[in-house]
C-alpha cells in the first residue's frame, strides 16, 4: 500500500495555495492523498497566526497525534506556516513530537527537510530571505499545485506585505512585499488555461499594489541600458522606454490575466482600501471576465479607530471609494471584513462601525473580535483592551446588522437567472448540487445530481434566499466533460 499523506490548513488563501504546492511536492515524493492524520507517513499542518483561535486549534489537533506517533516511529508530522515562521522550535515546548518546522520563506526545501528528519531531533527552518533575493526573480518558484478542484485555481501574484497595521502580524512572518514578474504571472495563467482551468483567483496580502516594486526597480536603474534589463527580468517591457512614473501595475495585470484564452472567470483577494483606484475599478467594467464580486475591507467604522490601526483611510474615503466601484461597476457583490473591540474601542466608535456597515450594506461581512498577537503593536496596549463581555455583546449586534444586509442582497437576487459554476454534491446533501455565482454568491440547487457535473457551467433561476446561500433551480448545464467526479 502506497505511503499516503495529509495536509491540513489553517488561516488564508494564501495558505489554501501553499498547501496545494505542499501537496504537490509531497506526490512527486510518491506519497498519495490520505484522509486520516492517523494512519498517514506524512501529516503537514500548514499554521494560520492572524487570531488567538487558529492557534489554538493547530496545537489541539498536533497533540491529537502524539499516541499516532509513538505507534508510529516512521511518521513525520510537519508544521508550516505563519505559526511556523513567527514560533520557530519555540512550537517544541508544546508539540515536543514535532519532526519538521519550516517557515514561510523556506517551504520550498521541504522535501529536502523531510529527507534530513530522523525522527529524533526536529528539523528547523525558519530562516527569512537573503536581502536582495526576493524581488525582481520569482518570489514563488517552488511545487506545482495539487487541487482538488482542477477548474479552477489560485495564482500568487505577490508575497509579503509594506503595510504596518497596528493588529497584523503578517509583515513580520511573510516578510516585504515583493512582485512576481508580470510575464511570469500570464505565463502560468495560460498553462492553467490549457489544463482546463477556467476560474483563476490572484492571490496576494495587497494586490492592489501589485507591480509598484518593480516599477521603482526600473527608475533605480543607472541608465537606460539596465533599465531595460530590469524591465526584461520583470516582465514590464510593455512600459516602454525611459524613466516610468511610480504607480502599482495591478490593473495592468487584471486586463492581461483576463484577456487569456479560456479564462472565464478572474477574481483577486485582498486589496487594500487606501490603494484602490480609479483605474482598477475600470479595468473590472472593462474586462468581461472579471468577476463582479469586491473584498473591500473596513476594519472599523470610527475614524479614531482607523488612524490608530494606521489604515490609512477615513470611513468618509472608504464610503467614498465603495461608491465609485458600485457606480463603475454593474451589478458589483462587495464583502469586507470587520474587527470589534480593538484596544480603546469606545461605545461611540463601536456606533459609528454600525453606522458604516449599515451604509456601505455589504453582501458579506467577516467580523472578528480582535485578537492580540505578540509582536503587533496594538498587543502592547493592555491597558486599552476593552472588556470581553463588552467585545461579545458589540459583536452580536454587529453581525446582527450585517446579517441584514446581506439578507436583503440575497433577496433581491430571487427571479434572476444566474450563471453557475458547478461544485458538486453538498456535503450536507449529495441530493442537493453547490454551485457559485460570478458574484461568488454560494447556490444549492436541490434534485441536481452533480456527481458528474464539476467544473461545469450552466444557468439557474434563484427561487428563494437566506443570508449566507441562495437557493435555486437548473435551467441548463453547458455541454462538456467535468473536471471531477465524484463517485
Amino acid at each position: 500500500m502506497p505511503s499516503s499523506y495529509v495536509v491540513r490548513t489553517f488561516g488564508c488563501q494564501m495558505n489554501e495555495h501553499d498547501s496545494e504546492r505542499i501537496a504537490g511536492v509531497l506526490e512527486g515524493l510518491g506519497l498519495t492523498r490520505g484522509d486520516d492524520p492517523a494512519d498517514a507517513s506524512v501529516v503537514v499542518f500548514n499554521t494560520c497566526t492572524i487570531r488567538a483561535n487558529a492557534d489554538e486549534r493547530f496545537f489541539g489537533q498536533v497533540n491529537q497525534l502524539r499516541e499516532a506517533r509513538r505507534r508510529n516511529p516512521s511518521m513525520r508530522i510537519v508544521v508550516a506556516g505563519c505559526l511556523a515562521q513567527g514560533e520557530g522550535a519555540g512550537l517544541l515546548e508544546r508539540a515536543p513530537h514535532v519532526d519538521v518546522i519550516v517557515g514561510t520563506h523556506q517551504v520550498g526545501r521541504l522535501a529536502e527537510l523531510l529527507g534530513a528528519a530522523d525522527g529524533a531531533e526536529a528539523v528547523v527552518d525558519v530562516r527569512e530571505p537573503e536581502p536582495g533575493s526576493v524581488g525582481l526573480d520569482d518570489p514563488t518558484p517552488w511545487g506545482e499545485a495539487v487541487s482538488e478542484e482542477p477548474w479552477r485555481a489560485w495564482v500568487t501574484i505577490q508575497v509579503g506585505c509594506d503595510n504596518r497595521c497596528a493588529f497584523c502580524i503578517v509583515p513580520r512572518v511573510r516578510g516585504p512585499e515583493a512582485s512576481r514578474p508580470f510575464d511570469a504571472i500570464v505565463a502560468e495563467v495560460r498553462e492553467l488555461a490549457a489544463r482546463g482551468v477556467s476560474e483563476v483567483t490572484l492571490l496576494g496580502q495587497n494586490v492592489n499594489s501589485y507591480g509598484r516594486d518593480l516599477v521603482l526597480a526600473m527608475r533605480r536603474a543607472e541608465d537606460e541600458r539596465e533599465r531595460a534589463q530590469v524591465a526584461s527580468r520583470s516582465g514590464v517591457a510593455f512600459l516602454g522606454q525611459g524613466v516610468p512614473r511610480v504607480r502599482p501595475l495591478f490593473a495592468d495585470l487584471v486586463r492581461a490575466v483576463g484577456a487569456v484564452p479560456g479564462i472565464r472567470r478572474v477574481r483577486f483577494t485582498s486589496p487594500h482600501p487606501k490603494d484602490m483606484r480609479t483605474e482598477t475599478f475600470q479595468a473590472m467594467a472593462e474586462t468581461p471576465t472579471v468577476c463582479e464580486s469586491l473584498h473591500f475591507p473596513l476594519q472599523s467604522g470610527s475614524d479614531r479607530i482607523l488612524a490608530a490601526m494606521h489604515r490609512g483611510y477615513s470611513a468618509d474615503r472608504f464610503l467614498a471609494k465603495l461608491a465609485e466601484a458600485r457606480a463603475t461597476i454593474d451589478d458589483l457583490a462587495v464583502s469586507t471584513d470587520i474587527i470589534v473591540g480593538f484596544p480603546g474601542e469606545t461605545d461611540a466608535d463601536f456606533e459609528a462601525t454600525l453606522e458604516v456597515a449599515a451604509e456601505a450594506a455589504f453582501d458579506l461581512a467577516y467580523t472578528f473580535i480582535y485578537s492580540p498577537r505578540p509582536g503587533t503593536e496594538a498587543a502592547a496596549l493592555v491597558d486599552r483592551f476593552v472588556d470581553p463581555d463588552v467585545v461579545h455583546e458589540r459583536f452580536d449586534r454587529l453581525v446582527r446588522v450585517t446579517e441584514r444586509s446581506a439578507a436583503a442582497a440575497h433577496r433581491a437576487r430571487v427571479g434572476r437567472d444566474e450563471e453557475i459554476l458547478i461544485e458538486g454534491p453538498s456535503r450536507k446533501d449529495p441530493r442537493t448540487a453547490t454551485a457559485r455565482t460570478r458574484q461568488h454568491k454560494l447556490v444549492h440547487i436541490p434534485g441536481l445530481d452533480a456527481r458528474a457535473l464539476g467544473g461545469r457551467y450552466g444557468r439557474a433561476r434563484i427561487v428563494d434566499a437566506r443570508a449566507h446561500y441562495l437557493i435555486g433551480e437548473i435551467i441548463d448545464v453547458e455541454p462538456g466533460e467535468s473536471s471531477l467526479v465524484v463517485p
